[in-house]
């Protein structure tokens, strides 16, 4: 369908323009929120499948707890609360009593269980976990094979599903779930096209006085540009991708109701170099690409100031409290420095030609690609920059935009060249670490991966990820943390660029209660675990 199409669709269904017609406030008015990297939907909303609808993971499913990187803070949600054993070998949950299905059926201790039993078959993960036994209806036990203080965090934010309906499905993999039961607050589909669905009330939920919203529509843009253009002419209320000169383009427009906040508790974006290739595989050379790259450039440009450069150390700014100020202080790589760049490029025996040209050492030219999806418009526009800044040192690199598939399906199989990706994001630094260093993480070329896309692994990363793991202690996780940035530091496994904000914009025109600045109750993510507790405080506006 063509993008004015879409839009003239999503006029109609906010029932609102910029133009001045009536702006729904009847209190039935549904919360609509574009999905920028999705040009149609499927009726898929199956948990345990990449390709699921949005909102089957924020609305549809829930967790037992909530973990809230804005504020630091924990919401129990399915669980009342959890405590661990002595020897950090079993965590016990109190699952919150009175909470049913949407269809009515209780849900108990044993749904718990067997979500376990069916994420393990299904996606693997949990390699820690020996078993997890239900006893009663209220108390779930993890049976752990080793200390592991991360559990707590993993176990407790896997949605679960119930097993009086997933038992019954014959292929749970493949099955499209389109009519799901879930424990969250918007679980009905009421209407289902390729390009909007519809998600009413649950009619059972645990925390009915917290429905006060009718419900959420979703409309599918193939791309930043669409939804953008969206949420600047007044159609949707919510929206999360990156915008240009928001100030300008969207909140100048209505500044008394509109609103951006864009904390830098995401991902770090890294620049991935596919180190089963040579020259990535030399450390040399990812630092030396590393200090080609102008940061400063990419983030007050492609960013729009949006973010700050990254350092040595990798770690975004969920994770301020953990940064070795004496590691970040003695950054080099990590700053552009081409002189620099150049001596170290020569010196590893990556040679500037006489024309200009940067050569390998067989004597062919230093090219490289950049991958990154076509619908992403700010990072196609970090990779241009970097391909700019390489070119000073004699280096091209060609920019390569598919469709997000077609990029993603090349760093999952390891084929891709280079390509600029997020990483792990956790309560902790010790599953970003390991989604860059472990050796865990790594898979042989031609077998599908979801993390470490680069393929790097590191035997001393490995030993201090183990240290973290077993130890519940304060100081000890702190130096472990602190013996990771260093040996990040030492082997430039990627090359980070920027903390990747949490987008998020709104206007409160039809809506009222969200998050801010000064309001951390959650983030603005359309995306993440917070998501829920958005769509459990805001209140319609009625006139």
């Amino acid at each position: 369908m063509a993008l004015a199409a879409v839009l003239t669709g999503a006029v109609l269904l906010a029932g609102c323009t910029a133009g001045g017609n009536a702006i729904d406030t009847s209190g039935d008015q549904l919360l609509t929120i574009p999905r920028e990297d999705m040009g149609t939907f499927s009726r898929n909303f199956n948990p345990f499948t990449p390709n699921a609808a949005p909102m089957t993971q924020q609305a549809v499913y829930e967790s037992m707890l909530v973990y809230n990187p804005a504020d630091g803070g924990t919401t129990p949600w399915l669980a009342t609360d959890w405590v661990a054993s002595d020897d950090g070998l079993v965590l016990t949950f109190t699952m919150r009593d009175g909470v049913t299905w949407s269809d009515g059926e209780p849900m108990i201790a044993g749904d718990v269980a067997y979500t376990f039993e069916l994420q393990k078959e299904l996606l693997g993960g949990f390699d820690y976990l020996d078993s997890v036994e239900a006893d009663g209806d209220q108390t779930v036990r993890f049976i752990l094979n080793r200390p592991y203080s991360p559990a707590l965090y993993e176990i407790g934010q896997q949605i679960i599903v119930p097993q009086h309906i997933w038992k019954e499905i014959d292929d749970p993999a493949k099955d499209t779930n389109g009519t799901p039961v879930g424990t969250g607050p918007y679980t009905e589909v009421t209407s289902f096209q390729s390009q909007s669905f519809d998600l009413g009330k649950n009619p059972n939920y645990w925390q009915p006085e917290k429905q006060k919203i009718a419900g959420i529509r979703m409309l599918a843009f193939a791309g930043n540009d669409g939804a953008n253009l969206a949420a600047v002419n007044g159609e949707v209320d919510w929206a999360y991708q990156f915008m240009p000169d928001i100030e300008k383009s969207f909140v100048a427009k209505d500044p008394e109701h509109r609103q951006f906040w864009f904390p830098s508790t995401g991902s770090m974006i890294n620049w991935q170099l596919n180190t089963t290739k040579a020259p990535f595989d030399d450390v040399n050379v990812r630092k030396a690409l590393s200090m080609a790259v102008d940061r400063e450039q990419v983030t007050d440009i492609a960013m729009n100031g949006y973010t700050s450069p990254a350092d040595c150390t990798g770690l975004s700014g969920a994770y301020t409290t953990w940064v070795d100020a004496d590691i970040a202080a003695s950054c080099d790589w990590t700053n552009h420095d081409v002189d620099a760049a150049n001596a170290l490029f020569d010196s590893a025996g990556y040679p500037l030609g006489a024309d200009g040209t940067r050569t390998l050492p067989d004597g062919s030219p230093f090219t490289l690609d950049i991958s990154v999806g076509s619908a992403s418009s700010d990072w196609l526009s970090a990779a241009t920059i970097i391909s700019q800044n390489l070119a000073e040192v004699g280096i091209t690199a060609k920019v390569d935009s598919p469709d997000w598939p077609t990029v993603s399906a090349s760093y999952e199989d390891g084929s891709f060249d280079t390509g600029i990706v997020w990483s792990n994001n956790a309560p902790t630094p010790y599953q970003f670490y390991r989604g860059v260093m472990s050796t865990d993480t790594v898979k042989p070329v031609g077998e599908k991966t979801f993390e470490n896309y680069h393929r790097f692994a590191s035997p001393e990363a490995d030993a201090l990820l183990a240290t973290f793991a077993a130890s519940s202690d304060p100081a000890a996780q702190t130096e472990a943390v602190n013996g990771l940035q260093a040996q990040f530091d030492a082997d430039a496994p990627v090359i980070p660029l920027f903390a990747g904000p949490e987008w998020g914009m709104f206007t409160d025109t039809r809506f009222t209660g969200w998050p801010t600045a000064s309001d951390p109750y959650a983030t603005l993510s359309t995306k993440s675990p917070t998501t829920v507790l958005v769509l459990t405080s805001l209140e319609p506006v009625t006139k």
